[in-house]
């Protein structure tokens, strides 16, 4: 069977250059006679791997000395609880900014061991636009400051990371991560799961300013604690080693394509094409304020939602995969990360006109 155009939120596509190069390398990688997925992740041949791997990603987001860069496991589901437990004393409050379903959980979760301040919720504007920001209540005193830069189910993206002062910025950025260039001094602490933009699920990987790995609260496990994490390499214990080795292979991948300036810009190429197709027509529709539309994850909605089924079942005859909408707001979504290819959003687009051709 040939290759499909992947449009899946995550577990999501992989370069297939990145695929052919790990299959080449799977029974017997680099002379040494084993599998990376076999060998100790404390041997020396691992270390050259995890090595190359901080490095690329150090270069491709320019990251600054004063960070260390974490590879761990639990995804960033995982962080939801581990933040507040590394970043909060217990009689501190901790800001949240809800703008969807995953900031919703981030701030639920933290609110089990913190006291949660949520400094606005967009869920008065069901979630497809920010209040303003003149509207936030936010606490100067805050141990940091939470917000998820892309919302992977509605579609919403803060593109611009907030303003919040002294009080240190922490943001979820599983969907966003590598699509662009940032400016990661901005921030004391990113995460993200690596299954939509780094590579396999089962990593996750954080940016983390130095000055937030301080002593961890007595009654946290080592095993919780991201400056014990920071203090071992990321070898606390064992790692999730094909993962990580995978990651590197991306991190590689996006350096030959001219780094993150220059996939920033086939990305934005990508989704403007879709929004505009998306835009002028009157059969799609999109639900999410232009300013915060994501650049990662574009829903959609038909005008007869009688013929939902009807149009992935055709989609899925031309090779266009995974593009069912999340069961908690239904219609379609398109995940166009950067392995997602510019010919898959024109084969899309070629599909959605044909549909609206023959059923508008």
């Amino acid at each position: 069977m040939s290759r499909v155009f992947n449009f899946s939120a995550g577990p999501a596509a992989i370069p297939l250059e990145v695929l052919e190069e790990a299959r080449a390398s799977l029974s017997e990688w680099s002379g040494t006679g084993m599998s990376v997925m076999e060998m100790s992740h404390r041997s020396e041949a691992f270390r050259a791997v995890a090595e190359a791997a901080e490095s690329d990603l150090r270069e491709l987001m320019s990251i600054p000395d004063s960070y260390a860069v974490l590879f761990l496991q639990g995804g960033a589901t995982q962080q939801f609880a581990l933040v507040p437990m590394n970043l909060a004393d217990a009689d501190q409050s901790v800001d949240y900014l809800i703008t969807g379903s995953w900031s919703t959980k981030a701030q639920k979760t933290a609110a089990v061991m913190r006291s949660v301040h949520i400094v606005a919720d967009a869920g008065d504007l069901s979630y497809s636009d920010v209040p303003a920001r003149a509207s936030w209540e936010c606490n100067p005193q805050a141990a940091y400051f939470h917000y998820t830069a892309n919302e992977t189910i509605g579609g919403l993206e803060v593109h611009e990371p907030p303003d919040v002062g002294a009080v240190p910025l922490v943001t979820d950025m599983s969907s966003t991560i590598l699509s662009r260039p940032i400016d990661v001094s901005r921030f004391g602490l990113i995460y993200a799961g690596a299954q939509k933009n780094i590579g396999p699920a089962g990593l996750t990987v954080m940016i983390v300013h130095q000055d937030l790995l301080q002593e961890p609260p007595p009654q946290l496990p080592p095993i919780l604690s991201y400056a014990a994490h920071a203090e071992a390499g990321s070898m606390l214990n064992t790692p999730p080693t094909f993962a990580w080795y995978m990651a590197g292979l991306v991190f590689a991948w996006l350096k030959r394509q001219g780094g993150l300036k220059a996939i920033g810009e086939v990305n934005e190429r990508k989704a403007q094409k879709l929004y505009a197709a998306i835009d002028e027509s009157d059969f799609y529709s999109n639900p999410v304020a232009r300013l915060y539309r994501s650049w990662m994850n574009v829903p959609f909605t038909l005008a007869r939602p009688e013929l939902d089924g009807e149009f992935l079942v055709q989609a899925e005859e031309q090779g266009l995969t995974h593009l069912k909408g999340h069961r908690s707001v239904g219609g379609m979504r398109a995940s166009i990360y950067n392995a997602v290819p510019e010919a898959a959003v024109d084969a899309l687009l070629a599909f959605m006109a044909e549909f609206e051709r023959r059923h508008g």
